[in-house]
Order: structure tokens, then sequence, then C-alpha cells
């Protein structure tokens, strides 16, 4: 594709942002006060703290490292599914995600993502993970609790991570629910970084400048990318593509960061996805994602990229 097709007008401005960058910023909010109030509900069902985790002993006697994320019948947004017409339905959301995906488009999954802050993670478990580039710590959350998901970082990687053989059909949308500065486990975005598809996590990134990385896709490719820190008040909203690189470091504020996760998929209609996914130089799909696990779920890497931005 010539520099002037992907540069011309389309219908909507995400699409071009998701040709260019591989990811939308929304220049309005959702309802603020919706999403404080939301907040505040949320934070009174349970403490985010350290009283959400197993102890050292309790999780050694029975080690679970898979099931342990919300899913249907254990998600605390299914209790909360009257609140949410502040993200599902406003208008200039809706007209944006139709514009990618087609106005009959679906809810892949949706949920609560907590940002855990140090103080709220026992010294032993944070010792256990140190250097993971991925601490979903949904492994040592008490079971009652595991309708949240709950990460304390996560390297850069791809959402295609956890669909096998799935294309990059679906987006993310993401919402913060009260205002996130740089000490409250932003998101980290890699503009362009979707161009190469899909690509296997541990993603090959090296510093590149202050806000800047060279990606590798491990087929012979290379690009530099721009990093984008994703900050804003409550209310504040964006979207990426399957393939564009993402992740967050751990919490360094006092309180948990508390997120809204949508993945949206295609529906049968027309859409703008494919003049996006025209454009990728790789596959859209992977039979194998990832190569940091073993076989039980537990990580036998240890790297972390993001955690040098």
């Amino acid at each position: 594709m010539t520099a002037a097709a992907m540069t011309a007008p389309t219908v909507h401005p995400a699409i071009d942002d998701f040709i260019v960058d591989g990811a939308h910023v929304f220049d309005e909010r959702v309802d603020p006060k919706a999403a404080a109030d939301l907040l505040a509900e949320i934070r009174a069902d349970r403490d985010f703290d350290h009283r959400l985790f197993l102890t050292e002993a309790e999780f050694d006697a029975h080690p679970q490292y898979t099931g342990v994320n919300p899913r249907p019948g254990r998600n605390l947004l299914e209790r909360f599914e009257d609140r949410l017409g502040f993200v599902e339905r406003a208008p200039h959301i809706v007209e944006a995600v139709s514009a990618l995906l087609g106005d009959d488009y679906e809810i892949l999954n949706k949920k609560i993502v907590c940002g855990v802050p140090q103080a709220s993670v026992p010294a032993w478990l944070r010792q256990r993970i140190l250097g993971n580039p991925v601490n979903n710590l949904g492994a040592y959350v008490r079971p009652e609790y595991r309708d949240v998901t709950y990460f304390y970082g996560i390297d850069f990687h791809q959402d295609l991570i956890d669909y096998k053989d799935r294309p990059a059909d679906f987006l993310t949308l993401y919402v913060y629910l009260h205002p996130v500065t740089r000490l409250d486990a932003p998101l980290f975005l890699l503009k362009g970084s979707h161009r190469f598809g899909g690509t296997i996590f541990p993603h090959e990134l090296e510093r590149a400048g202050p806000e800047a990385w060279t990606y590798r896709d491990g087929r012979g490719g290379e690009a530099k990318v721009d990093q984008l820190v994703l900050t804003g008040p409550a209310g504040y909203a964006a979207m990426w593509h399957a393939c564009t690189l993402h992740g967050t470091q751990p919490d360094a504020a006092d309180h948990e960061r508390i997120s809204l996760r949508y993945l949206l998929a295609r529906g049968s209609r027309p859409d703008g996805m494919e003049a996006v996914n025209a454009t990728l130089a790789g596959p859209l799909s992977l039979a194998e994602t990832r190569k940091d696990l073993s076989a039980e779920g537990a990580a036998i890497l240890k790297t972390n990229t993001v955690n040098q931005a």
C-alpha cells in the first residue's frame, strides 16, 4: 500500500488511526459521573488490599495457574449490567466501534481489571513473581475474589495472546473509571506495532530513545515504534487492534487502578477492520501465541521489557 493510500480519508477517523497507529484515543470521555458511581460500587464490594490474597502456605498446598480469571457466572461486572450504558451506548463509542467492526459487532468479553499497588501485594508474592513477564495475580487470589482480573504489571503483548488460531477480527476497548497518572499503572502502547501482524510473546524489543523502541518480528522485519502512555481523567477511553503491543508497569501509587476492559468482535456486515488488516505485513492469526509458560501455566521465563520504559 502506498503512503498516499494509507493517508487517504476513510469514513471514520478511528479507521485511519487504526491503519496508521493500531489504536484510537477518544477525544470525548464517557460520562465521568457514571464512571465514578460505578467505581464506588465496585470498591464497596471488597477491600483491594492484602486480604485479596492466599497465604504462601495456602497457595503452595494447592497451586492453580489456570482457570483463575473472570468467566461467565464469575464476573463481578455482571452484577452491574444496568450501570454500563454510559460505555456501551455512548454515541461516540458506538459510532467508532461500528465503523471498525460493523454495526452488528458483538461483545466477546468484558470485565473489571485492577492494577494492584505494591503495598497490597504480600512480600512473599512480590519475591516469587519478580521479573515475570506477565504478573496476572489470579492464581494467588482467594477463589471468591477471582471475578476480577488483577495485575501487577504485564510486559508488552498483543491481545491475540489469548486466542490461538483466531484471526485478529476484534479490538480492545479500555475505560478508566478514575484519573490515571504515570504512577497508576497506565497502559503503555506502541504505535504502529500492529503492522507486523501476530508475533509470539515475549516480543523482541530494544530501546531506541526515551519514548521509542525497535521492534523485530522474528521473521526479518524491523521497525521503530513510538511509545504512547495512556493517562487521563475519569471516563478516558481508548481502543486498539488485537496485534498492537501494549503493557503496564506495576502500580506505583498508593491505591489500586480499576478500569473496564471490553473485547469487541466483528459482526457479519462490511466494516473498516478489513481495510486495516489489509495493510498488515504479517499473519492475522497464530497457532502458538506465547512461549513463557510451562504446561501447567507457571512462568518459566524471567524477562520484562515494559519495566524499562
